[in-house]
């Protein structure tokens, strides 16, 4: 009898266990968009001890906390795979901005800039706590500086190997791939082959290449040619970074969709990101001839201070804003101006009005020279076109991405694509323009970008994943930053949790902080 009894206790066991459940925090009533693509459904989800746990209909008596979210959204928390959030996170680790606008994980350098002592910045962010998960790719613009300074020769063998083993060393500590910026100093010096150096190391670790291209306006045809090449060459997947098209080739995003249809259709991995605006965010320095920069700022300064020299730059830049059909740089407004703050918010062409200068496009141009010259000047340039937007945005492998950093609320006049990338996605072109569908959208803001960088327990509402969880009323979900007034949080998120803690609760921050870090395959 006892052995009988033994037996029936052993089979129990499982549905005891199960009837015994426990939840930390059940959400109830939600129309669940699992970030696969599929269309909603009503369920219940239930977490435990930082795990979704299950779906479905759950017995609420088990449960520690019940969220009634009243048939709202309930997706996986957004993925942003391109910020820049460097000396950002320490003056604001909450990332506010970030957790209103639903985003629960980042992927910090970008473009080429990126600490390189990964292993030291991943135990400074420990330490730190966050309220977003963060991960990070190795900026080959930054390794090529701490090997090379600011050279602009080819590098010899020795320093390839150099840079070669800090980017090994990267992976390793847990980068989750390459990344490039080459509009900007020292990645406009670096060959194609050079490039196809690191990338090969960073394959090598499971890693991905990300690339701000050569181009995004005239030659951004041969730029994406050549991001292909680096996919191919190194055998390592391609993101093209805030894929764009700028004057000249307006109206041309169709053809560079075409160019990366044709790669996949040769066998190579690449995709895009985009953020949904008709503005770019970079340097002043963006608008200089690549032959005259340099990280030395004495340097650049004897340049346009010799008369030869310093024409070569007006008359390049003469030409290139005729290239583009720009008669002025009112298209150009100052984000933030380190020398000289009032000017944050207004266009060169209103500061060299300011200046007392004629209103051509030479004395801009001079305007501009001075600006760079005087120290940081970070700008907003109104130079993409809505239909551009909208046909990369209908592309089926675009995933959305911010190339935001976290902002301090009030400071600087800041790109609102830190503050509302999602939300507009969601408000404008899914509800108001209905331009994707809102499953379609989730997903490129979760499982997509997820599955691009190896998130292995994150982007999808399944039993067993990081509860990462965005609530949102799809009604009225809607990003109210600006150009004028960018320090300004989205509405409609009302619930975010970052491995199961309530950082958002009835919208508004709590204050937690149970970010962690997000590592590369590589990781040892």
């Amino acid at each position: 009898m006892k052995k009988l009894l033994l037996i029936y206790l052993v089979a129990l066991a499982p549905f005891v266990s199960k009837a015994q459940a426990h939840y930390d925090i059940v959400l109830i009533n939600g129309r669940v968009v699992d970030g696969t693509g599929n269309p909603w459904f009503k369920a219940d989800v239930g977490i435990s001890k930082g795990k979704i746990v299950k779906i479905g209909q759950i017995d609420t008596t088990k449960a520690k906390k019940v969220i009634n979210v009243n048939n709202r959204i309930v997706a996986p928390g957004f993925i942003d795979i391109h910020t820049h959030i460097e000396g950002d996170e320490e003056k604001t680790p909450t990332a506010d901005n970030f957790i209103y606008d639903g985003v629960t994980s980042v992927i910090t350098g970008n473009c080429g800039s990126s600490e390189v002592d990964l292993e030291k910045y991943f135990n400074f962010l420990t330490k730190l706590k966050t309220s977003v998960n963060i991960g990070a790719l190795i900026g080959q613009g930054s390794v090529r500086a701490h090997v090379m300074n600011t050279s602009s020769a080819p590098p010899t063998t020795e320093q390839q190997m150099a840079m070669e083993e800090l980017v090994e060393k990267a992976m390793k500590d847990g980068a989750m791939g390459l990344s490039t910026g080459l509009i900007y100093v020292p990645g406009i010096y670096s060959s194609t082959e050079e490039i196809v150096g690191l990338a090969k190391v960073a394959k090598k670790y499971g890693g991905i290449y990300a690339t701000h291209m050569r181009s995004e306006t005239a030659q951004v045809f041969e730029a994406i040619n050549e991001a292909i090449t680096i996919g191919k060459l190194a055998d390592i997947p391609v993101q093209i970074s805030h894929l764009k098209v700028g004057r000249p080739n307006w109206n041309r995003s169709l053809e560079t969709l075409k160019m990366i249809d044709s790669a996949r259709a040769m066998g190579l991995d690449v995709t895009c990101d985009q953020y949904p605006y008709s503005a770019s965010s970079t340097s002043l320095r963006s608008l200089i001839p690549t032959w005259a920069l340099t990280q030395n700022d004495s340097t650049f300064q004897k340049r346009i201070t010799d008369p030869p020299m310093k024409k070569k730059i007006v008359d390049e830049m003469l030409s290139d804003a005729a290239r583009r059909g720009n008669t002025d740089f009112s298209y150009a407004v100052i984000a933030f101006c380190n020398a000289d703050t009032t000017l944050n918010g207004k266009s060169i062409s209103q500061v060299n009005k300011l200046k007392g200068r004629p209103q051509t496009l030479e004395a801009e141009i001079n305007t501009i020279l001075e600006l760079v010259n005087e120290g940081w000047v970070q700008m907003v340039f109104h130079g993409m076109n809505e239909g551009d937007i909208e046909t990369i945005m209908k592309y089926p492998f675009t995933i959305v991405a911010s190339d935001g950093s976290i902002r301090e609320f009030g400071k600087g006049m800041p790109h609102p694509r830190s503050y509302g990338t999602n939300a507009r996605v969601l408000g404008k072109y899914v509800r108001e323009k209905e331009l994707i569908k809102l499953e379609d959208a989730i997903k490129r803001m979760t499982s997509a970008p997820a599955q691009r960088f190896n998130l292995k327990n994150k982007g999808l509402i399944r039993p067993g994943m990081d509860a990462d969880i965005v609530v949102f009323d799809d009604k009225n979900i809607d990003d109210l930053s600006t150009y004028d007034s960018p320090h300004a949080y989205s509405t409609g998120v009302e619930y975010v949790l970052v491995n199961g803690n309530i950082t958002l609760k009835e919208g508004k921050h709590t204050g937690v902080r149970n970010g962690q870090i997000l590592y590369g395959p590589g990781k040892k």
